[in-house]
């Protein structure tokens, strides 16, 4: 049981572990602060300028109020997405482009150059070796 609770222990303290838990903790705290943006600022311009006031937006399907649909909420959920995924967006683009800054191009090496092709003197003499080889199996 000892080595079970070291091996979580490890677990639970390794860097990604910690990290992520961070990250979900600002996460959390992002969306509520992108909640009270949408909510306290972004629907009441809309809706000044639409006249529109997305939380009395609602179907009451049998009108006795027991069965009622609140698309107004649903609406200004989208809101908080559109706005949580343009900010996240955002941070990766420029998450990437740091990363992208961050290396150092190595110029390309030169490939070996490939080998010089013999000239015509060296051709020649090697044709005249075999020449004369073949001349000396003929005569002996």
């Amino acid at each position: 049981m000892k080595k079970f609770f070291e091996e979580f222990k490890a677990f639970a303290l390794k860097g990604n572990m910690m990290d992520m838990a961070i990250g979900v903790i600002i996460g959390g705290a992002f969306s509520t602060l992108v909640t009270s943006l949408t909510d306290n600022l972004i629907s009441p311009i809309l809706g000044i300028l639409g006249k529109v006031n997305f939380d009395a937006m609602m179907w009451d399907v049998f009108g006795d109020g027991k069965l009622v649909f609140k698309y107004g909420a649903f609406i200004t959920a989208v809101i908080n997405f559109l706005i949580m995924a343009f900010v996240l967006f955002c941070i990766v683009k420029a998450m990437n482009k740091l990363m992208e800054v961050g290396k150092h191009e190595k110029p390309a090496e030169e490939a070996p150059a490939a080998p010089a092709a013999p000239t015509q003197e060296e051709l020649l003499a090697e044709i005249l070796v075999e020449l004369k080889k073949q001349n000396e199996e003929k005569t002996a």
